[in-house]
């Protein structure tokens, strides 16, 4: 009974791995440049590759427009810095306006703490996530947040929270700062008050966070150059 078992196992994986020498040969005579008269021309033309004939698919002058496989979209081109710095001030800005705006609570300390715990919501529900779909396998959106996880990382949403509340707390303080630098150049006797609006409350959280996760890369940085060193010596020993 295991003979027959072994048998068929050991046709199956021949029939599997069976070698297509057709097809390696199509492989060779196309890296070589030449042209078999029998093949089919592959059409390029969007309406014959999707099947669907659409009037977008024509341009103005009547032509098939043609399917560029290699062709980039217009993001993909922007740098990954502009793009993760932008959807973080947009996102600041928009916290700003709806929370801190929208509900106006009068308690300074009240209002700190609500608009960053939504601040640190919308970061690990909709701001990362993001940064998750855009990136490639180089993880190039991991030097723009605080805790670069996955999603099943149930712990980051509320260190994310905890995170941004104290994100917003020295986003207060740069106000604060301002308004004694403005009043201590200022000429005249009258006290200028910088309010807070949302485009420079989103450069203030944009700048907190990203000096905090600047702070976080070098510390970690740090200690994998001494680990790696230790280890180094310990191999030489």
């Amino acid at each position: 009974m295991a003979k027959k078992k072994k048998k068929f196992q050991e046709t199956t994986i021949e029939n599997f791995y069976d070698l297509k020498i057709d097809k390696v040969d199509e492989l060779v005579a196309a890296l070589k440049g030449e042209k078999d008269d029998n093949a089919e021309e592959i059409s390029m033309n969007i309406t014959d590759c999707t099947g669907v004939d659409d009037p977008k698919n024509v341009t103005r002058r009547g032509k098939q427009k043609q399917f560029d496989p290699y062709k980039t979209d217009f993001l993909s081109r922007i740098p990954v810095w502009i793009k993760a710095l932008f959807v973080k001030f947009w996102f600041a800005g928009a916290v700003c306006y709806f929370i801190m705006w929208g509900l106006n609570i009068r308690n300074t300390l009240d209002s700190l703490v609500l608009v960053g715990a939504v601040m640190g919501l919308i970061v690990d529900v909709l701001v990362n996530p993001l940064f998750r779909y855009m990136e490639t396998d180089r993880k190039e959106y991991n030097a723009y947040m605080m805790f670069p996880f996955p999603f099943r990382q149930f712990w980051t949403f509320f260190t994310n929270i905890l995170y941004y509340i104290v994100v917003i707390i020295v986003v207060n303080y740069c106000y604060l700062g301002l308004n004694e630098i403005i009043n201590a150049v200022k000429h005249t006797t009258d006290y200028i008050h910088v309010g807070v609006e949302p485009l420079l409350f989103g450069l203030f959280a944009v700048i907190a966070d990203m000096v905090f996760i600047g702070i976080k890369d070098g510390i970690v940085y740090a200690v994998n150059k001494i680990r790696n060193k230790r280890k180094e010596e310990a191999a030489s020993v």
